[in-house]
């Protein structure tokens, strides 16, 4: 229940994205804010709330993440202004980033057998599927016939009942030995992250050369050099650097950005296409969306039997394939785009998209010793949440710097053209990253890897001892 909503919010959002952008006398840059505030905020925050939930209590921490994300998505609803709704998006995302990963940990910590463990995660997955399928659906009906604050207001139910069966149903679990707090790597992140968007996001409006646009990416610069120098000198980091010296994790991570950076943007562009230049409704332009949706809900389970049985390559070659296609095809027809074409381009990327998402997590864990294989999951998830921050901004950017306010019909196809040229990048990325770190040369890497990181555990263990 807590990632239906957290999926449905995202899925939903870019439906209502018009409707919000004509109440709201909002810009492009404002509407790339309303979803990469979420994702900024979520991203910098899912590894801290992973460690204190495993410090203090995964069942109270997730408790807490469900009142806050539904407390966000009630401001929200409320939100009189665009400033307003950027702030309380980010209140949302506090909450978000206490539900997911926590959730994971309880799955595995309540459903010990192996079997049944793989039904669970199973089930989780599909979750996904279901939340993208009914999002532009669910999302359309209520833009039209309620409103787009309506949007917010179905995490409200769903957000109590499932407090409610948490506290009746979830065990409570710690970790035995959890990961002590890294403050400092947390503010670098933190800063990291958000002057990069803010740079990437505002440089259309006030210039690339502009002293804030530059002093915010040389602060982003800045605390990635220091995250680099510091972290490795933490007994505990926030990051485990060494995590990236297994080719099979670095592709993970590389992987994760590129895909879900690629699914940013083709949101972004395709709900303003739909209905900002096709004119169409929020509802008709979820229908459009629905067959990308669906060949994602069925892709997602079949790309994780074949990872079960062939291992990622064959999966992630396919994804980076079907996207890069995807992209190409849209990039090339700046006309008028015939159903067809749409059709056909959403059937590729959502091939591409549900093919995409099994192999990350697993080739992130591959080789990775069980003690360390949740922390190694939980970089890669924040690279998706990386990944859909930078998509947004970037190809928001992109957009922004070759659209005309009165013209925009008039100008989009061409302004848009460079744009799907970066999502067939990233698609072309997750093809040739993926053949790349998932052979045998790779899976050496990792083993090496893990022999390093086991070997630096015992010792830091029996320093502790002693």
């Amino acid at each position: 229940m807590s990632l239906l909503i957290v999926s449905l919010d995202n899925t939903v959002l870019n439906v209502a994205l018009p409707s919000m952008q004509r109440e709201l006398h909002a810009t492009v840059a404002g509407m790339q804010w309303t979803i990469d505030a979420y994702t900024l905020v979520l991203a910098s925050l899912l590894m801290l709330a992973g460690s204190t939930a495993d410090r203090i209590g995964r069942r109270k921490v997730f408790g807490a993440g469900l009142v806050v994300f539904s407390l966000g998505s009630l401001l929200c609803s409320l939100a009189p202004s665009l400033e307003a709704l950027v702030a309380f998006r980010m209140v949302q995302a506090v909450g978000g980033s206490m539900l997911n990963p926590v959730a994971m940990s309880i799955i595995t910590n309540t459903f010990t057998d192996p079997r049944e463990r793989a039904r669970a995660i199973g089930a989780w997955g599909a979750t996904v599927g279901i939340s993208m399928a009914a999002g532009p659906l669910v999302g359309g009906l209520l833009v039209e016939s309620v409103g787009w604050r309506s949007i917010f207001w179905i995490n409200l139910p769903v957000g109590l009942a499932a407090l409610l069966l948490t506290f009746r149903y979830i065990p409570e679990s710690r970790a035995p030995r959890p990961r002590r707090p890294d403050p400092v790597g947390q503010l670098l992140v933190i800063v990291m992250l958000g002057s990069l968007t803010y740079a990437i996001i505002e440089a259309p409006v006030s210039g690339w050369t502009s002293p804030p646009i530059v002093g915010c990416a040389t602060l982003s610069l800045l605390a990635l050099l220091c995250l680099l120098r510091y972290e490795p000198r933490r007994p505990e980091p926030l990051i485990e650097l060494r995590f990236f010296r297994s080719a099979p994790f670095s592709g993970a991570v590389v992987i994760a950005v590129s895909a879900f950076a690629a699914l940013g943007g083709f949101l972004f562009l395709n709900t303003l296409y739909l209905q900002e230049v096709r004119g169409l409704s929020a509802l008709s332009a979820g229908l459009h969306l629905l067959p990308m949706a669906a060949v994602t809900f069925i892709g997602s389970p079949l790309s994780g039997r074949i990872v079960g049985n062939r291992g990622p390559r064959l999966p992630l070659a396919v994804a980076g394939t079907a996207m890069a296609t995807c992209a190409v095809l849209f990039a090339l027809s700046t006309s008028e785009r015939s159903t067809a074409l749409l059709f056909t381009g959403y059937v590729l990327f959502g091939i591409g998209f549900g093919m995409v998402n099994a192999p990350i997590t697993n080739t992130a864990v591959t080789g990775m010793p069980s003690a360390q294989a949740g922390v190694a999951a939980a970089v890669a998830s924040t690279s998706r949440q990386i990944g859909q921050t930078l998509g947004v901004a970037v190809i928001g950017a992109v957009l922004a710097s070759g659209v005309h306010g009165s013209a925009f019909r008039s100008s989009f196809a061409t302004a848009s053209a460079p744009a799907w040229w970066i999502i067939a990048g990233c698609g072309l990325m997750v093809l040739l990253v993926g053949l790349a770190t998932t052979g045998r040369r790779a899976r050496e890497s990792a083993l090496r890897a893990t022999e390093r990181l086991d070997d630096t555990g015992v010792r830091r263990q029996s320093s502790s001892l002693r």
